[in-house]
């Protein structure tokens, strides 16, 4: 199961739309390592004015922090709920690698280089097969 939701949220959704405000919510609470590697990726990109993109670049403690990364990048409700709460496009690696790039940069050289197949193969290395 991707994310802890409390009866309340599951109410007010089997009732119709809920807001971004509330999914994050449920998000955060539920999935607090993957929030805490976007929050720093997100924090990075606003700590260096004028550059592409923030990042995060530390492998997860353990397989539970690693499924919560996965499971929160890969649900396009969840990355994208994270996007819209942190203002930025997110590219992801592996499992040690996030970037959070300004939107305004995304279609850049940088960007395309970061989410290039080069790129992916270049991050790759021998203790992070399982990544």
């Amino acid at each position: 199961m991707s994310l802890d939701v409390p009866t309340a949220v599951l109410d007010e959704a089997a009732r119709g739309e809920i807001d971004d405000a509330t999914f994050v919510g449920v998000v955060r609470e539920s999935l607090p390592y993957a929030w805490q590697v976007v929050s720093a990726a997100a924090d990075d990109l606003a700590a260096r004015p004028g550059s592409a993109f923030g990042e995060h670049a530390v492998p997860p403690p353990s397989e539970a922090e690693r499924g919560q990364l996965l499971r929160a990048l890969a649900s396009n409700a969840i990355r994208g709920a994270l996007e819209r709460h942190f203002g930025v496009a997110l590219a992801f690696q592996n499992c040690h690698r996030i970037a959070a790039f300004a939107p305004d940069a995304v279609g850049s050289a940088v960007h395309r280089e970061f989410v290039s197949s080069r790129a992916q193969v270049l991050n790759q290395t021998p203790e992070l097969r399982d990544c």
